[in-house]
């Protein structure tokens, strides 16, 4: 199994997820996400999940045009994905994290 880098090895990825409500592509997302996160980060990640049903006032303060929409804060330079997160490759291209090569 490869190491991790030093960048990702120091740092707490910090990942804000914007969903509105429970509807099975957020659901998605938030999973698809999760796993991501486990597989390649080892537990040096939060997650924050933000309804916008609840709060919509915060679609147009963080720019939000779509759901679900993921935005990597830390490490910077902030980065953002729309969609489920179904796409392991596109999501960690995306979010800038090298994949876990398994031997």
């Amino acid at each position: 199994m490869e190491e991790l880098s030093a960048l990702e090895e120091s740092t707490i990825w910090k990942l804000k997820l914007y969903v509105a409500g429970q509807t099975p592509k957020s659901i998605a997302a938030f999973g698809n996400l999760t796993k991501i996160c486990e597989e390649n980060l080892h537990g040096k990640y939060q997650i924050e999940i933000v309804d916008l049903l609840l709060y919509p006032h915060l679609a147009q303060e963080n720019q939000i045009f779509a759901i679900p929409t993921l935005i990597r804060q830390l490490p910077t330079p902030i980065r953002q994905i729309i969609g489920d997160l179904s796409n392991t490759e596109k999501v960690l291209l995306g979010l800038e994290i090298q994949p876990i090569i398994s031997s």
